[in-house]
Formats: C-alpha cells, structure tokens, sequence
C-alpha cells in the first residue's frame, strides 16, 4: 500500500466521523428542541430576569441590574471587597459614556 493510499483512507475515514458528528449534532438538536421551548413558556410565564452571573452581591448578580452607589451602600469610602467587582464592570449605560 502506498503512503497516498494510507492518506486518503485516513482523510476518508476522518470525513465519516466529521459527517457522524454533524448528524448527531442535528438529531440532538431535534431532540432538545421541546424541552427548550417548554423551558422558554415557563420564563415567561414566571417572568424570571436574566442569568445570574455571580452570587456573592446583588449588585454583581447580573450588571444590568445594579445602581451607581449599589457597591458603596455600606460605607461610601469603602474599598471594594466582593472579588467579582473587580472582574466585571458597571454596565455602559451607568459609566456615562
């Protein structure tokens, strides 16, 4: 068997597992497509807010939903001692730009 050979059964058998992926990606995709929209019915229903990024302060759960001075409530001059705000910052809509 010649090294051309041995590359295309290699390239061949390479696009038969690509072609297995891409049909067990759909098939999957099909199968999760009911359970989604009941989930989506019941957001809406419950009108549940967006994903919740971070637990530690209710200012850093999600950034869309925090205030200007949510991080200074304790103290105004305090320093910031959850260590998700230093990760995320405050929304554009609150940095004025």
């Amino acid at each position: 068997m010649r090294s051309s050979d041995r590359f295309f059964i290699f390239i061949g058998g390479c696009l038969v597992l690509c072609a297995a992926a891409l049909l067990h990606a759909h098939i999957a995709a099909k199968a999760a497509r009911e359970p989604m929209e009941r989930r989506a019915a019941m957001v809406r229903t419950l009108e549940l807010t967006d994903l919740c990024l971070c637990t530690e302060a209710r200012y850093t759960r999600h950034p869309s939903q925090a205030d200007r001075h949510a991080p200074f409530q304790d103290f105004p001059a305090s320093i910031e001692h959850f260590p998700t705000g230093s990760v995320i910052g405050p929304p554009a809509s609150l940095r004025g730009h």
